[in-house]
């Protein structure tokens, strides 16, 4: 078991980590910015050290300060939650190399993920499903690029191969505009991530996003916890996710499932992770995995009542994975609606005095927030406020509980995305399900031109 760990991450999930921590009797580090003192987890933290001024580059992703709190505390190990330093592999070495436990996979596995061309070649040679392609990065040759893109059939979506967020993708419909829509990703894939390569894949123009929730132990042990549903996007960004995702027999969760697991020990994955897939017509497609703790694992958690935080814990403490494939059942509905400081019509951040706070209750409402009467949101972060999640016996009552929910949740002196939520959940083509990943984009566009509905 760890001793103490340091949490180099700050609201929310700071919060949900160090209470992970302590429910296992661990002791707890939070690392902070100066605009950042006032956050819920560093008062509720054994120690705390500022890292650095509020801009994330001084201070969250500054790794010297990180590992040096590291070391001025005794600690044993450095939680990254998500985001962040989460999905980097330069910093998971250092922490390594600076003789702490990183909980995460190892550097090589997060390295070998985070480039999207080696890690679709990997997920192939394991047999996960992937969308046609390029099959590896595009070269210089304008001819032998419109061949490759013939061959996949248009339209086609050109990809950074470092990319991630939504950033670094252009969709290409012609041949007349594959030269340019290259040359413009790679020039913004360089800037954004020091990476110009780019690669080709077939773009599914009505697909789902459905991804699958991993644990394995590095030690030979893994297991799938089914799979969540967050197709609910705008500009790439997930808003609203449930688990399980609508349509999926329990036969394609157990097929896919274990097509993960497989690729998970053959990678020598550890920790808890997950596979992203676009899926239509009934066939999963790999895009991604992501390396770390999602956001919206608390979905997953209510409806296999696994503590997914808990086991990372344990599993970077040497801990062989507990649980068997026949240990995880799958119990009702759970809903997520991500809750975000922003104007709900024109989503631009609404940083500020929370003058009033008040979270709603009531059977299966969880509310994972780090806010509270009096404070201050900074303008330096995410928008990103807290998570409201429901579970209920099936999809209906799920939804029914979330309305409810939402209706309920008080947050004044700032403007909150909230009323969008609640349009969301009285919208009859999310309450049919299976809307693909265009759908809420599609039904806001409709909205401006109307005083009513979504």
């Amino acid at each position: 078991m760890l001793d103490k760990v340091v949490i180099a991450n700050r609201g929310e999930i700071a919060l949900r980590i160090l209470r992970a921590c302590h429910a296992l009797g661990i002791k707890t580090v939070a690392v902070h910015s100066t605009v950042d003192r006032n956050l819920k987890h560093v008062g509720m933290a054994d120690e705390s050290v500022c890292i650095g001024p509020a801009p994330a580059a001084e201070s969250y992703l500054n790794v010297p300060r990180i590992i040096s709190a590291a070391e001025v505390t005794d600690a044993e190990a450095i939680h990254p939650g998500y985001g962040f330093l989460s999905e980097n592999a330069d910093f998971a070495e250092r922490v390594e190399g600076s003789g702490f436990v990183f909980i995460g996979p190892t550097a090589d596995v997060i390295r070998l993920m985070g480039d999207k061309v080696e890690a679709i070649k990997a997920m192939k040679a394991a047999g996960v499903p992937c969308v046609p392609g390029s099959g590896g990065p595009l070269g210089d040759h304008p001819e032998e690029n419109a061949r490759i893109a013939r061959e996949i059939g248009y339209p086609v979506i050109v990809k950074a191969a470092g990319g991630g967020g939504g950033r670094g993708m252009r969709v290409v419909h012609t041949e007349l505009a594959l030269h340019n829509a290259i040359t413009t990703t790679r020039a913004e894939a360089k800037a954004a991530f020091n990476n110009d390569m780019v690669y080709m894949e077939k773009f599914l123009e009505n697909p789902r996003h459905v991804e699958i929730q991993v644990l394995a132990d590095g030690q030979g042990n893994a297991i799938h916890l089914g799979e969540r549903d967050c197709s609910m996007q705008r500009r790439h960004q997930k808003v609203v996710e449930e688990a399980p995702a609508p349509g999926i027999t329990p036969e394609l969760r157990a097929k896919i499932g274990q097509i993960c697991v497989d690729a998970c020990l053959r990678i020598g994955y550890r920790g808890a992770g997950t596979f992203e897939f676009l899926f239509q017509d009934g066939e999963f497609y790999f895009i991604e995995m992501n390396t770390r703790i999602q956001v919206e694992h608390p979905v997953t958690e209510l409806i296999t009542g696994v503590d997914l935080v808990r086991e990372q814990l344990l599993i970077a403490g040497g801990e062989k994975l507990s649980l068997k494939q026949s240990d995880i059942k799958f119990n009702g509905h759970a809903i997520e609606c991500r809750i975000n400081a922003e104007d709900p019509d024109n989503f631009m951040p609404s940083p500020g005095l929370i003058k009033r706070f008040h979270a709603p209750g009531g059977p299966g409402v969880r509310v994972d927030t780090h806010i509270y009467d009096g404070y201050r949101i900074p303008p330096n972060y995410d928008s990103m406020i807290g998570k409201l999640i429901v579970h209920g016996a099936d999809r209906a009552q799920a939804i029914a509980r979330m309305r409810v929910a939402l209706a309920e949740m008080v947050v004044d002196g700032i403007k909150t995305n909230v009323p969008l939520q609640s349009r969301i959940m009285a919208d009859a083509g999310f309450q049919a399900g299976g809307q693909n990943i265009h759908y809420l984009e599609k039904r806001i566009a409709e909205r401006k031109d109307k005083p009513i509905g979504l």
